[in-house]
């Protein structure tokens, strides 16, 4: 039973999302080890999704496909198929809007339901949960899991440690049993908690999320700052933000990243990248009508485990969603914290949002002229398509601005 005056809020995870959707449009696959590959042609092929059989040879998401087929000789693999896992998650939420009107995607394969409200709608919380899942499985062919908790971050944390490893698919963690349960498991476990983190935990003893609970949070905020308490706060099963569909309506930044499709090992190539990068976030800004007044730039090589790359910031001396702008100083951080490493992805973000009705007057760049172009620019790529004007840049062998027009989220459509 659950109690009236906590929240119920389900956190509904797709099992291997892109391979489950490719085996229902595919019965033939259905008893087969298959993954959804990106573009092997131009970078071997990295991993995106593998079904549960292809798990069982020991396959992981995020790895080179080679290594995959060494685990497993007779792995299918499939090229994404973006324009539908987009539609069929689209066709989930609809699904859930059936159950509650409190449904906040997280991302293309996890939502957050609070069912609050509709629960007695459908018999008590784990009824509801076994409905949800039958709908989706009739409806889609996907087998989703369903984790419970009274707030977000104890859904997410139920379903990622204990609802994936039920036959039922469905875990409900309850703050008052915490002890026997999450705070059992090791720290890189807790919600918020990666490789690096791991790390600064190992260094001050913390091994398992119970230690981290026990700690008093104000040192964890000398040491951290403010992220260390949301941690102590997420080990404590605490989060007061509600499930909403306008949870990120107020948008704090607009970025674009990108994995190269090989090492890029020059300044040259890597500044068309950024050059290509800038102008994306630009355009977006400027289909919002927004600009910005900080930028973030960030790269890493092909090795993610490895402490190599950097991420910096800097302030810039005016609100801007100028490619030029923004562009040059982009290659002005770059320089500074670059370490002559290769690089295999990238990225640019433009923070600090305000609306772009205010135009900066300069004496010594007509803003309003550029403006203008930019507009002109973005209406011809709006109506002919992304690579109906390019620069000259791109046409380069660095350039990925043509390839990437074709795809939707960086792999094919």
């Amino acid at each position: 039973m659950a109690n009236a005056n906590k929240r119920i809020v389900f956190l509904v995870d797709m099992q291997s999302f892109y391979a489950s959707i490719e085996k229902a449009a595919n019965p033939q696959l259905r008893n087969q080890p298959i993954v959804v590959a990106g573009d092997p042609e131009r970078r071997s092929g990295v991993v995106l999704a593998a079904c549960p059989i292809a798990k069982s040879y020991g396959v992981v998401t995020a790895e080179a496909l080679w290594q995959a087929q060494q685990k497993c000789r007779n792995l299918v693999v499939v090229r994404p198929r973006m324009e539908m896992y987009i539609r069929i998650s689209m066709q989930i939420t609809q699904i859930f809007e059936s159950f509650t009107d409190k449904v906040e995607p997280y991302s293309i394969d996890e939502q957050f339901l609070d069912v609050t409200g509709s629960v007695h709608l459908f018999g008590d919380v784990l009824q509801m949960a076994a409905q949800i899942r039958q709908r989706v499985w009739m409806e889609t062919g996907i087998n989703c899991r369903v984790g419970i908790g009274e707030n977000k971050v104890l859904a997410k944390m139920a379903c990622d440690n204990f609802a994936k490893k039920q036959e039922q698919g469905v875990f409900w963690l309850k703050r008052e049993e915490l002890a026997d349960t999450l705070w059992k498991l090791p720290i890189e476990k807790l919600f918020g908690v990666g490789s690096r983190m791991k790390r600064h935990f190992h260094r001050m003893g913390v091994y398992q999320i119970r230690q981290l609970a026990d700690m008093a949070p104000n040192v964890l905020m000398r040491r951290f700052g403010v992220n260390g308490e949301v941690l102590w706060r997420t080990a404590r099963g605490l989060d007061d933000s509600p499930v909403s569909l306008n949870t990120y309506d107020t948008q704090k930044g607009i970025g674009h990243h990108m994995t190269l499709p090989r090492d890029y090992h020059t300044g040259a190539e890597i500044k068309v990248v950024l050059l290509e990068l800038c102008e994306e976030v630009c355009r977006r800004a400027r289909s919002k009508e927004l600009m910005g007044s900080v930028l973030s730039v960030g790269c890493r090589g092909a090795d993610l485990d490895a402490l190599n790359g950097f991420g910096r910031q800097m302030k810039l001396e005016e609100q801007t969603n100028d490619v030029m702008t923004l562009y040059e100083a982009a290659c002005c951080l770059f320089d500074r914290h670059w370490q002559k490493t290769p690089v295999r992805s990238i990225g640019v973000t433009l923070s600090k949002l305000v609306p772009d009705n205010v135009l900066q007057l300069n004496l010594f760049t007509d803003n309003h002229k550029r403006r203008s172009l930019a507009h002109a620019m973005d209406d011809i790529r709006t109506r002919y398509g992304q690579d109906a004007i390019l620069r000259a840049a791109s046409l380069l062998g660095a350039g990925q601005a043509k390839e990437r027009a074709r795809k939707i989220g960086g792999h094919y459509k």
